[in-house]
C-alpha cells in the first residue's frame, strides 16, 4: 500500500512539474518579450524581396520588408523609405524624396541607388505578375540628388499600391533567398525548414520601433497539431482559425474577430469536363446554399461573395452580384439535365488539408452538391501538393480556396482571371473580360475605372467561372497577456505592435 502510494506521488509530482515548465515556458517568453506565433504552412522555398510566391510568406515577411510607401490598418498608404511625392500634371513622372538614414537590416544605409536597383530588379525578377505588368509601364528609373524620379509610359492612378509592394533591397546583396535583408520593424533572425522562422526587433529601425524583441512562427502544417499547441499553451498568437477550433479555447486566450480579406470560392477548372460548359457551372452556383455553409462551418460569421472582389474593396464592390444565384435545387438539376448530366457526375473537390476553413467548407458543399446528384468527393493534400498540381499545373476539377489581394487594387483580385495570366488556375476565357481591363489600366478617369472593373467582376458572375462564397471571418487566438493586434485590409500580420 506505501509502494502504491509512493508511485502515485511520485507520478504526481511528475504531472505538477510538467505544468510549472509549462507555464515557465510562457512565462520565460514573457520575460525575454517574444512570442510564438502558429502558422499553417512554411514559407516559400525563397524569402527574397521579389520572390514571396505565397500568400502566408507575403504575410510573414511584411515585418521585414518595405516599400517608399506602406499601407496601414485602415487602408491608406503612409510615407515609408520616401517621405512624400509628387505627380506632375500629366501624370506621368513620380518624385519621391528619400529618406534619409534609413538603415537596413545589414547595416547599410539607403540611398536612391539602392531604390533604382530594387525597380529594375523586381520588374525583371518578381513573381508578382500583376506588379511585373505595372512596372512594364516604367520608362524609367533614375536618381536625383536625394530624389528618385520614376517616368511612366501611360498614367496608372493605381501606381501608389504597387509602390508599396515594391520592397526596397541594397543594391550590393547577393544573399536575399536564404538571409533576407530589408528595413522594416523586424529583421530576419533564422530558418528552420517545415519547422520555424525567427525574426528579431531591429533596433535601427526609422520609424516607431517594434515592441516585442524577437518572434519565432512555428510551423504546424497538420491543423490538429495546431490546436493541440495551443492547448498546451506552446503558442501565444494564431490566426486564420476556424469558429470551432477557437470554441474551446482556455481563459488563457482571448479571441479577436476580423475578416481574411480573401475571395473564398468552389474554384473551378474552367477548361476540362464538365465545367467547360457554363450551364453545368451555373447549376452549381445554384446548388450551394452559401447561408447553410455559413452557419455550419462558422456559427453564420463571414461575408458573402457574388465575384472575386470583398466588401473592403469599397467602391469596386457589388452587393448585387451576392444574391445572382438563390440557392435553387431545382433550377440546379433543370440546368445539368439540359447540360446533358440529367444524373449528376463524380466530382473530385481537392483541397489543402492544413487549412481547416477550407477544409471545413468543402465537406459542407460536398453533401449541398449531392442533393442534385453531383456525386462530390472531398480529397485533402498537403500543401506543396496542392501549390504544385492544382494551382500551378492545373490539374484538378475542383478546389476550395481563397485568394488575396498583394496589392489595395482591383488589379489584384481580378487580373489573376485575365485569359493569359500565369495565376489564371481556372483556364477562365473571355474576351469582353479582357478588354474591360484592358481599357481600365489605360485611363485615369476614376469613375470610368471603377465601371470598367464593377463590369469585369459581373463577367465573373454572369459567367458563373467559380462558385463564389465569401469573405471568410478571421478569427485570432491571443494569449490574454498581449494586445496591440490589428486586422488590415489586406493579407499582412504586422506585429510591430503587438506587446505584453
Amino acid at each position: 500500500m506505501k509502494k502504491a502510494l509512493c508511485l502515485f506521488l511520485a507520478a504526481l509530482m511528475l504531472l505538477c512539474g510538467a505544468c510549472g515548465k509549462q507555464e515557465s515556458a510562457a512565462d520565460a517568453r514573457k520575460k525575454a518579450n517574444e512570442i510564438y506565433v502558429g502558422i499553417a504552412q512554411d514559407l516559400s522555398s525563397s524569402l527574397g524581396p521579389y520572390q514571396l510566391s505565397t500568400a502566408g510568406t507575403r504575410e510573414v515577411m511584411f515585418n521585414v520588408f518595405e516599400g517608399l510607401y506602406k499601407a496601414d490598418a485602415t487602408g491608406d498608404f503612409k510615407p515609408a523609405i520616401a517621405t512624400s511625392y509628387t505627380v506632375s500634371e500629366d501624370g506621368l513622372t513620380y518624385t519621391f524624396a528619400i529618406r534619409e538614414n534609413v538603415k537596413f537590416h545589414n547595416g547599410a544605409t539607403v540611398t536612391p541607388a539602392d531604390v533604382v536597383y530594387s525597380y529594375e530588379t523586381c520588374a525583371s525578377t518578381s513573381v508578382d505578375s500583376a506588379i511585373k505588368g505595372v512596372l512594364a509601364n516604367v520608362e524609367s528609373v533614375k536618381a536625383d540628388g536625394n530624389n528618385v524620379v520614376i517616368k511612366l509610359a501611360a498614367p496608372n492612378s493605381d501606381f501608389l499600391a504597387y509602390v508599396s509592394s515594391v520592397y526596397i533591397s541594397p543594391a550590393a546583396y547577393t544573399d536575399q533567398d536564404t538571409k533576407p535583408v530589408g528595413t522594416g520593424p523586424f529583421s530576419f533572425e533564422s530558418r528552420t525548414v517545415q519547422d520555424s522562422v525567427v525574426i528579431k526587433r531591429f533596433d535601427n529601425y526609422w520609424g516607431e520601433k517594434a515592441k516585442l524583441a524577437r518572434i519565432t512562427f512555428k510551423i504546424f502544417e497538420n491543423a490538429t497539431a495546431l490546436v493541440t499547441a495551443l492547448d498546451a499553451g506552446s503558442v501565444d498568437l494564431v490566426a486564420h482559425m476556424s469558429i470551432s477550433q477557437v470554441k474551446g479555447l482556455k481563459e488563457e486566450y482571448k479571441v479577436l474577430e476580423g475578416t481574411m480579406n480573401l475571395v473564398q470560392a468552389l474554384y473551378l477548372n474552367n477548361a476540362v469536363a464538365p465545367f467547360d460548359n457554363i450551364q453545368v457551372r451555373q447549376a452549381l452556383c445554384y446548388a450551394v446554399d452559401v447561408e447553410d455553409m455559413l452557419k455550419l462551418t462558422a456559427d453564420g460569421h463571414g461575408s458573402r461573395l457574388g465575384t472575386s472582389i470583398y466588401p473592403s474593396f469599397g467602391k469596386y464592390f457589388d452587393a448585387s452580384l451576392v444574391n445572382a444565384y438563390p440557392h435553387d435545387e431545382a433550377k440546379a438539376k433543370s440546368l445539368l439535365a439540359e447540360a446533358g448530366y440529367p444524373n449528376g457526375f463524380d466530382l473530385t473537390i481537392t483541397v489543402p488539408g492544413n487549412y481547416t476553413p477550407h477544409v471545413d467548407t468543402a465537406m459542407v458543399l460536398a453533401e449541398q452538391l449531392k442533393k442534385v446528384g453531383i456525386n462530390a468527393t472531398v480529397q485533402e493534400v498537403e500543401w506543396n501538393t496542392w501549390l504544385t498540381d492544382v494551382y500551378q499545373g492545373r490539374k484538378f476539377q475542383a478546389t476550395v480556396s481563397g485568394f488575396d489581394a498583394s496589392t489595395l487594387t482591383a488589379n489584384a483580385l481580378l487580373g489573376r482571371f485575365e485569359s493569359t495570366s500565369p495565376k489564371n488556375m481556372c483556364n477562365y476565357k473571355n474576351e469582353s473580360y479582357d478588354a474591360y481591363l484592358k481599357e481600365a489600366n489605360s485611363i485615369t478617369d476614376d469613375a470610368r475605372r471603377t465601371e470598367l472593373f464593377k463590369a469585369a467582376a459581373k463577367c465573373l458572375s454572369d459567367d458563373a467561372a467559380n462558385v463564389y462564397l465569401q469573405d471568410l471571418a478571421d478569427f485570432v487566438a491571443i494569449r490574454a497577456t498581449l494586445s496591440g493586434f490589428q486586422f488590415y485590409p489586406i493579407y499582412v500580420m504586422d506585429l510591430s505592435k503587438v506587446t505584453y
